[in-house]
């Protein structure tokens, strides 16, 4: 009985949803694809901006505690002009992590608090990453 109460509610939400789905007017599809199609069209027209690939291997660089008030997992560091994927390695423990590599606006690296906790290093230390762009 107790879990009648628990997933009642999950079950109307589904309902909602359901029902929201099936009272769409079914000539208002073909409307929508027109300016789906004329969107793609003007996307098209548009030039491509460079695409920064990184390099091949791995550069080393030293880094200290970022801004702690900045979310997410990312690395300032001057060895990127573009905000790129990539990913950094612990030489000592093989600790690893995916994150986003940003231009440092000064000539040190710079990791996020979140990057520190999933490489397991301490907040108050340098640490010695190698950086593997994606």
């Amino acid at each position: 009985m107790r879990y009648l109460f628990v997933l009642l509610p999950a079950f109307l939400t589904g309902c909602d949803a359901v029902r929201q789905g099936l009272d769409r007017a079914p000539d208002a599809e073909p409307a929508q694809a027109t300016e789906a199609a004329a969107a793609t069209e003007e996307v098209a027209a548009t030039p491509v901006a460079a695409v920064n690939t990184g390099w091949a291997g791995a550069k080393t660089t030293i880094a200290g505690l970022g801004d702690p008030n900045k979310p997410g997992r990312w690395l300032e560091t001057p060895l990127v002009e573009t905000e790129i994927n990539g990913r950094v390695v612990v030489p000592k423990t093989g600790a690893q992590a995916y994150i986003t590599l940003v231009p440092a606006p000064s000539g040190g690296s710079r990791l996020s608090v979140e990057a520190m906790r999933a490489l397991l290093v301490p907040f108050d230390e340098l640490v010695e990453l190698d950086v593997y762009s994606n």
